[in-house]
């Protein structure tokens, strides 16, 4: 019997490249469904795709069906190569950009959900001052939960992100910008709304959405751990909507409150005992191959902030 012919005979083509890159986002994404708002792609298109990309490397790279979404063991090592390949790429580009005195690729930043309001103009600047400088470098912005931002960080899944931290990171490189004040809030039907004097005791007859600085660990004053968190909301709309139920007590920004016009239905409680400041940062790794572009948008962060 003769040697198996190799999957990858020739030269990878651009159509090649546009499947993994499908792919790596299916992966990523945990699916072809959550995959569909980040490729822009119907569900049925991207199955298509991965087809075809199983059928030029005769592997079968996922199992999808009623049992879920999963990779297989031949998937994780075209993963695994497909992140080696673009990498690979993005170093070309770089060197290219040195050479020509012109900044290439993509840059892709992870930011926290809901952050964007007049006291954090600083962002907006930078990507003006950015756009200005590299206007062929294509930008990508995926929102997500705070945490989120850190997990896509250190998986690099995206090259900058901006966010809350509640830990030091050893291998992230950071810069501060801005402040958030963040607020316990009780809506219009909720029993507190217009009681005239509420106290510390009374909280814990009532219900809380739990947030990330409401995690077990996190808590920034000792009454929070004595809170009864009934619910889960890490996504501000989300906590917003079960606060404005008049079930539940919660902590969302100052700023978003004003932004969505809910200072008649919100009720801030207890402020100067329980409300406390996030700080913003822009954090990255050190990735050789992006340097450039890294380097530069965290300039013009950097300048913004001042």
């Amino acid at each position: 019997m003769g040697r198996r012919k190799s999957a990858i005979s020739g030269q990878l083509a651009d159509m090649d490249l546009r499947l993994l890159k499908v792919f790596k986002a299916v992966v990523e994404c945990g699916g072809f469904t959550p995959a569909e708002i980040h490729l822009n792609l119907a569900n049925s298109t991207i199955s298509n795709y991965i087809s075809d990309l199983e059928k030029r490397l005769d592997m079968r790279l996922c199992e999808r069906g009623r049992a879920g979404f999963a990779v297989t063991e031949q998937g994780q090592t075209v993963y695994n190569a497909t992140l080696e390949l673009l990498s690979a790429l993005d170093q070309f580009k770089n060197t290219i950009n040195q050479s020509h005195n012109r900044i290439l690729g993509s840059l892709h930043l992870g930011f926290a959900e809901h952050m964007l309001g007049a006291h954090n103009s600083s962002i907006l600047q930078a990507l003006s001052r950015f756009s200005n400088k590299a206007p062929e470098v294509r930008i990508q912005i995926s929102t997500m939960s705070s945490d989120d931002v850190i997990t896509a960080l250190l998986n690099n899944q995206v090259d900058i992100g901006i966010t809350v931290t509640s830990q030091p990171y050893p291998e992230l490189t950071d810069i501060k910008l801005f402040d958030e004040e963040m607020l316990l809030y009780c809506a219009q039907d909720h029993p507190l709304f217009n009681k005239d004097e509420v106290t510390a005791a009374e909280l814990r007859q009532y219900r809380f959405v739990e947030s990330p600085r409401l995690m077990p660990g996190r808590e920034i004053h000792p009454d929070m751990m004595l809170w009864n968190k009934q619910a889960i909301a890490h996504h501000q709309e989300a906590r917003a909507t079960l606060i404005l139920s008049g079930h539940y007590l919660g902590f969302l920004p100052r700023h978003l409150v004003s932004n969505w016009r809910l200072e008649k239905a919100l009720r801030p409680l207890l402020a100067d005992q329980y409300g406390y400041t996030n700080t913003f940062k822009a954090l990255w790794r050190n990735r050789q191959h992006k340097r450039l572009i890294i380097q530069l948008f965290t300039e013009c962060l950097d300048e913004s902030a001042v």
